[in-house]
């Protein structure tokens, strides 16, 4: 296997230039850059992360944080990542385990205390543990994916707005009875970005005039759990709404099923909007707010990316847009209409 004194010898150049040539560390002339990259690729030369470390000072390695890898969002983002960094020649290092598990309490004061990176990316870090802080604390770039930045560089849709845009869709539709559907009440269990979705749900409830019939009900964050509380919420003809608010569209999906299953019409008798535009959503023609997190784990990259090449830079927060994708799970109220149709009934 050729290594850099090969590669130097068939340029011409010590051993020192062809390393600045290879990694962009220190000045070397274009007209010799491309001679030692010449060289290289002829000899089938490939710089190690030893190798570039010893030159450039960094590890070539982003770590990545993330509560779980089972769910849509979270391996969209990874997928997002891992793209950007292949690009640019950078190992991933991911750590992964559920909030408050012994798992994550080793990852932090373990593996992660030893800082085998250059800098950090943390999807989905809830601010209840103070983990972004204790990021933050180990002296390395911290980028944020998600709701909470803690004064990092972070990338997120606006959940707030998103919350607020779907609840106005259905209000305009003439919905009044509209439930907010997913996630804890106390919090615990509500991750922060799911917590801003439910404002907007109630700020566009308090702005219409119907402060008095919000509603949240819970639900863990899953198609599985959107589906037990909408049989619950739906099972009960006197308290049913006419619209819901998914927390997500796993949740909505939940929903749609749950309504097929009791007999209830989505949308002629039920209205359903979801928030992501999940993989499921063009399958079950969910109205949904658009998010696209492959998208924001290559802006995380980025983002990393920059504040690596320039320390002092000031930190700020990448919006991605979140446009409404009006399908076929909203419709107009119909008040007349009995929710329940019986097998065989035409309403």
């Amino acid at each position: 296997m050729a290594g850099i004194a090969d590669v130097a010898r068939l340029a011409g150049v010590s051993k020192s230039t062809a390393s600045r040539a290879l990694t962009g560390a220190g000045y070397v002339s274009q007209a010799t850059r491309a001679r030692v990259q010449d060289a290289a690729a002829s000899l089938g030369y490939v710089p190690t992360t030893s190798a570039v470390s010893l030159v450039t000072g960094r590890t070539q390695t982003v770590g990545v944080v993330m509560p779980s890898l089972d769910r849509w969002f979270f391996a969209q983002v990874l997928e997002g990542i891992q793209d950007a960094l292949v690009e640019r020649q950078y190992d991933l290092a991911l750590y992964g385990a559920p909030p408050e598990s012994a798992a994550r309490r080793q990852m932090f004061e373990h593996f992660l205390a030893r800082k085998r990176f250059d800098g950090l990316i943390a999807v989905g870090i809830e601010p209840n543990a103070r983990e972004l802080e204790r990021l933050v604390a180990f002296g390395k770039p911290v980028v944020s994916v998600g709701g909470y930045d803690a004064g990092t560089n972070a990338v997120s849709i606006d959940d707030e707005a998103a919350g607020r845009i779907a609840t106005d869709h259905l209000i305009g539709l003439g919905h009044r009875a509209i439930t907010f559907l997913g996630g804890d009440p106390d919090g615990r269990r509500t991750s922060f970005g799911d917590g801003r979705r439910r404002d907007g749900y109630l700020a566009a409830m308090r702005e219409a005039g119907l402060e008095a019939s919000a509603r949240h009900v819970q639900s863990e964050v899953t198609l599985p759990g959107g589906y037990g509380a909408a049989v619950d919420l739906l099972g009960d003809r006197r308290t049913r709404p006419t619209a819901i608010v998914a927390v997500c569209d796993e949740v909505a999906v939940g929903t749609i099923i749950a309504a097929r299953r009791l007999g209830i019409r989505v949308p002629e008798r039920l209205s359903v909007v979801g928030i992501d535009d999940h993989a499921y959503a063009e399958m079950f023609s969910l109205t949904t707010l658009q998010q696209r997190p492959h998208q924001q784990g290559r802006a995380a990259v980025q983002l990393l990316m920059w504040q690596l090449d320039d320390p002092g830079a000031p930190t700020h927060r990448m919006y991605e847009a979140s446009p409404l994708v009006v399908r076929n799970s909203t419709a107009s109220v119909d008040d007349a209409a009995s929710a329940i149709v019986g097998v065989g009934h035409r309403p």
